[in-house]
């Protein structure tokens, strides 16, 4: 099968929205009209105890949260689907912006009650700055929400985009009727039951017709067409090459829940959504049919099967194709690794895979060699620009409760501190060991994987740390180098590649060592995106 049939089969994007907007049901109904899973598992309701699929790490069950990226792949009309389902929390931003880097297009979601939410903000601000194209889904139409007008009017304006709706709600909450499919120019109706085979779909070309008014009634039909009638005067008509410049967004309404609009969001996403695009490196920008095979480390996840202890590397290809038992260059280590059990994902379900092509999540078994964003490639020397690291907002003295697993405790934060999640500081002065996280649940979470995969168990102490800095002295050997080190000996720390970190406990220490001391830089990040 030629390498460029099945570019153009792939899509691959990213699902982002604020907590709580139903972000991981949709996900699983994508599957259940791929034809991926047989049941949904049943997100919010208790009877059935099964998690939601995406959701496979057990802290995720107990907490209904996702804390962290996980990837789905499906077929779905000849269409290669690779879904990659991030949290939502805030507290695990950094999971989610790393992930954005490996994905060519994005669905966001918003719930029609609460509308457009701090984090949904966040996120979409790195797509926009990105110019990844973005389609908009509404989502809990079930529910009594905001007017359809006054949700994308706040979507233009707090989200700073342009949007032309592709579905209209007809009714909502108590009396939501279906949806108007602007698209494909039918009627949807929605029957309140979350059986699969769930919507009529009624082929109305033409508004006018009466049968409009014999299905939703006179009253709803009349203000279906007056509100048509506004949108289509309102808002731009879409066109796919805007939308794929990240500079118009389509929109869509349903049910998530109730498996309502679902259908047609996936049949219009896998005709406009973008195959995989080409990427930036720090030499040149590659295309992904280049015969040669590159792609990048965006996510390492320890554990991913508690029995076995393994450990994996997310790669995203970005060209050629990626070949098992094939040697590739590991660009920052400068060697050459092989690879004999590369594995495609299904949430924790794992398959080898003997071939995979530009848009494809691989997952590398790793025993160390990997940080977040390394590249790998047939030889070439370069690195793939824009992966983030973020300096840690929260810090704790992290102590060993069980004395008996020292060893367990420091094998198990050794490995969670490879996956991005926080970072390890050891003080100079006395050796104790300081944890750095980007948000507060964080803690948390580090906590519950210790005790349940490593069979460790910490406890935390506060710490009083404003900002944690990477030091770069002009001059090592100089005498206000020497200073520094003397003065702010208590403050000093080594991370986890042996960097000197000075932990300053307040904005206006930072702002005095500064001025003390103008030949030592102080980064706000460590330094490994622009390391070689």
């Amino acid at each position: 099968m030629s390498i460029k049939r099945e570019i153009n089969r792939r899509r691959t994007f990213g699902i982002i929205s604020h907590p709580d907007a139903g972000k991981t049901t949709l996900t699983e109904k994508l599957l259940l009209f791929g034809g991926a899973i047989q049941e949904a598992g049943a997100v919010k309701s208790n009877k059935i105890k099964k998690g939601a699929t995406s959701d496979f790490m057990e802290i995720e069950r107990q907490r209904g949260i996702s804390v962290a990226t996980s990837v789905l792949a499906f077929e779905y009309k000849d269409i290669k689907i690779n879904i990659l389902d991030t949290p939502g929390h805030k507290d695990f931003a950094e999971d989610t912006f790393r992930t954005l880097t490996a994905v060519d297009s994005v669905i966001v979601v918003i719930d029609v009650a609460k509308g457009v939410e701090e984090q949904t903000e966040k996120l979409v601000e790195v797509c926009r700055m990105r110019n990844i194209p973005m389609i908009v889904f509404i989502n809990k139409l079930d529910r009594e929400g905001k007017d359809a007008f006054e949700l994308l009017d706040e979507i233009e304006q707090k989200l700073n985009l342009t949007v032309t709706p592709l579905s209209f709600p007809i009714g909502m909450g108590y009396d939501f009727k279906g949806i108007y499919n602007i698209w494909e120019r039918n009627v949807n109706l929605f029957s309140g039951s979350s059986r699969k085979n769930i919507e009529e779909t009624i082929e109305i070309e033409n508004l006018q017709n009466p049968e409009l008014d014999t299905l939703i009634g006179e009253k709803a039909a009349d203000v279906l067409r007056e509100e048509l009638e506004l949108a289509i005067e309102v808002y731009p008509d879409f066109d796919r090459d805007a939308y794929l410049a990240g500079n118009l967004q389509p929109v869509f309404f349903g049910s998530a829940l109730n498996n309502f609009g679902v259908r047609e969001l996936l049949d219009c996403f896998v005709e406009i959504a973008p195959k995989p695009r080409p990427k930036a490196s720090d030499t040149r920008v590659v295309q992904p049919d280049e015969k040669e095979f590159s792609g990048f480390v965006f996510k390492i996840h320890a554990n991913m099967d508690p029995k076995h202890r393994d450990r994996l590397a997310f790669v995203k290809i970005v060209s050629g194709v990626f070949e098992r038992n094939t040697p590739y260059l590991h660009v920052r280590n400068n060697k050459k690794l092989k690879f004999s059990s590369p594995n495609a994902f299904f949430a924790e379900k794992k398959e080898i895979v003997d071939v995979s092509y530009p848009g494809d999540i691989v997952g590398l078994h790793d025993t160390g060699n990997f940080k977040i964003g390394d590249t790998l490639t047939e030889g070439e020397e370069m690195q793939y620009k824009g992966i983030p690291s973020f300096s840690p907002e929260h810090f704790k003295y992290i102590n060993n409760a069980d004395p008996m697993k020292s060893k367990q405790l420091n094998k198990g934060i050794d490995q969670l501190m490879d996956e991005g999640v926080a970072q390890l500081f050891t003080l100079e002065l006395n050796g104790r060991k300081v944890i750095g996280t980007v948000g507060a649940l964080q803690f948390e979470v580090i906590q519950y994987r210790l005790e349940h995969e490593y069979g460790a168990k910490c406890s935390y102490e506060n710490l009083n740390v404003h900002k944690a800095c990477w030091v770069e002295p002009k001059d090592s050997k100089s005498d206000e180098f020497a200073d520094f080190k003397r003065v702010k000996a208590k403050y000093l720390a080594k991370d986890k590649r042996g960097q000197l970190v000075f932990l300053a406990d307040s904005a206006f220490t930072l702002q005095m060592t500064q001025q003390k001391y103008p030949n030592v830089t102080l980064h706000f990040v460590s330094e490994f995106e622009s390391e070689k």
